[in-house]
């Protein structure tokens, strides 16, 4: 088992090449460290423009290691990060532990601003939820979206921060909708928005996934047994030509539930009747316990069953920074062509 010096090491010597071609694009958000599958599982080393995120979700990283890792990234990127250290590992990620070396400095933890393929986005040390505000992984997705909106109607489900969308009004989207929940992520995503003042000006619609998407697909809306549906965004019934589908794993809310391992079906089949006759819609599961090969099967069955069989299909894999050693990356995106 190597040490984690020797593992972080072999990490940053294997993503050379891939990190020239990253700053030529105009990206430095990416991952420099995949513990799960380069040697120390529960840890990962994450660069966000000016500053590093390190988190650690199975046990608190030493005073000494963290102080080795911070200098051998410096080295390698020949930078100076702001070091942002998130023990995951226990109750609460967002306080700084008693070692002087866990807290952050507040130069860390102002509002910064991290780019990927040529577009900003707010980065925050700590905010209100766990999560970083872009998920690395979805990269290359978003990079795709920007390669194939021109001219296209764009709709961002569980738009999360909105990178999606920024990338779809990038490509020239004659219009973007992002659709989340949460105010406070769709908040994000007009800073996001206004860090990049060139693009057209984006929508955005707070509301739970089942009723909006259920009024776009032209499909009723039914209470659970017993419950009384609460007030919701009322919306009328069209197709995009350019659909985005990234839910989370499981939710649940008076409208439905969204279960990623047992009922996929209930969320992909609304968003494929929101999908234009000739439109394509981009769908991910990053459940790592589901093959790609029997969610593809599901996923074209249930098009089928619709009356609407895919035409074409391709698959998008994350970026060299999230090495795979079985081949079955946890986010599986699959293209669907209608």
């Amino acid at each position: 088992m190597p040490s984690l010096d020797q593992a972080l090491r072999a990490a940053l010597a294997a993503r050379k090449k891939l990190l020239h071609d990253l700053h030529t694009q105009g990206t430095d958000c990416y991952r420099l460290f995949h513990g799960s599958q380069e040697g120390a599982g529960g840890l990962t080393v994450d660069r966000y423009g000016p500053q590093l995120m390190v988190q650690s979700f199975h046990q608190t990283l030493g005073r000494d290691e963290l102080l080795a890792l911070h200098a051998l990234v410096d080295e390698t990127l020949g930078l100076q990060t702001l070091l942002v250290y998130n023990d995951r590992s226990k109750g609460n990620s967002r306080i700084d532990r008693s070692d002087t070396v866990h807290v952050a400095d507040e130069s860390a933890l102002v509002d910064l601003v991290g780019r990927e393929w040529c577009l900003n986005y707010r980065v925050r040390g700590r905010h209100a939820g766990q999560d970083p505000l872009l998920f690395l992984d979805l990269r290359n997705a978003r990079g795709w979206v920007q390669r194939h909106s021109a001219g296209k109607s764009v709709l961002n489900l569980f738009a999360y921060t909105c990178g999606v969308g920024l990338n779809a009004a990038a490509g020239g989207a004659s219009d973007v909708v992002n659709l989340d929940f949460a105010e406070g992520n769709l908040a994000v995503g007009r800073e996001n928005g206004a860090l990049n003042p060139d693009l057209p000006t984006m929508q955005f619609v707070q509301s739970d996934y089942f009723p909006a998407i259920r009024q776009w697909a032209g499909l009723p809306i039914a209470a659970r047994r017993g419950q009384k549906l609460p007030s919701y965004p009322r919306l009328e019934q069209r197709q995009f030509d350019l659909v985005f589908l990234d839910p989370p794993a499981w939710a649940k809310s008076a409208f439905g539930t969204v279960d990623l391992l047992r009922d996929y079906q209930s969320l992909l089949k609304p968003a494929i009747l929101a999908t234009a006759e000739d439109g394509t819609l981009v769908c991910c599961n990053n459940l790592a316990k589901v093959p790609m090969n029997e969610w593809r099967e599901q996923v074209l069955r249930c098009a089928s069953k619709l009356g609407r069989p895919v035409r074409e299909h391709e698959q998008l894999s994350p970026a060299a920074d999230f090495p795979s050693t079985d081949g079955n990356p946890p986010l599986k995106i699959l293209v669907l062509h209608f």
